[in-house]
């Protein structure tokens, strides 16, 4: 059975905070909120948790996976970033944005599209999330929480804990987070290419 943590949404309890990064650390899997929606994440290494995020959400291999990183230096460190595009996303981060990125060699060959090398990267706007970042002190390897078969992710932990009791280890409840995903920006070409809009103004990007 998945453990249930009970979080304040703006002032994150430490103790709380620092249980769940330990069970991150033991290679756990957890469901936790964002600033939009619900996410499955684990730590970077974990092959078993990513292969747990496959089978929940039934992903095929061309899935990009999200590195969600706490600030904007952690960010370079996974993905690569030329002088024209830091401008963009600096300008939109922290904030409901997803930006599709080549990978450095820091990220493991797993979490990545097969032909692209590229992997999905975020800095969210979220309290809790960032108290977890902040105590783990890497990126979170992470997926939106959207069950096969449904149109909307998830985005209330007491049916995320009745749903995933027996694929998840922990659900972090801090209130209803909204039901929009990431708006996903491609910088793969010379141009940003809104790949899907959601919770960010794609706007910034067009």
């Amino acid at each position: 059975m998945a453990r249930y943590f009970d979080v304040h949404p703006q002032n994150p309890q430490r103790r709380t905070i620092t249980q769940v990064v330990e069970l991150i650390k033991d290679d756990g899997l957890i469901a936790y909120p964002t600033d939009s929606c619900y996410a499955l994440g684990c730590q970077l290494g974990n092959k078993d948790g990513l292969d747990r995020i496959r089978d929940i959400r039934k992903l095929d291999d061309k899935h990009h996976f999200t590195l969600v990183c706490r600030d904007f230096a952690q960010l370079g460190q996974f993905v690569q970033i030329d002088n024209s595009i830091f401008r963009s996303i600096k300008a939109a981060t922290p904030g409901s944005y997803t930006f599709i990125l080549p990978a450095t060699k820091e990220v493991p060959r797993r979490m990545l599209h097969p032909k692209k090398k590229t992997v999905g990267a975020r800095i969210p706007d979220h309290p809790v999330v960032q108290a977890l970042l902040a105590e783990l002190g890497e990126p979170l390897l992470t997926s939106t929480l959207l069950l096969p078969g449904s149109e909307e992710p998830m985005t209330e932990g007491w049916a995320i804990k009745e749903a995933l009791d027996h694929q998840v280890d922990a659900v972090i409840d801090s209130g209803d987070c909204g039901p929009e995903p990431t708006t996903v920006i491609d910088f793969r070409s010379p141009q940003p290419e809104v790949v899907r809009r959601g919770a960010g103004d794609p706007s910034l990007f067009e």
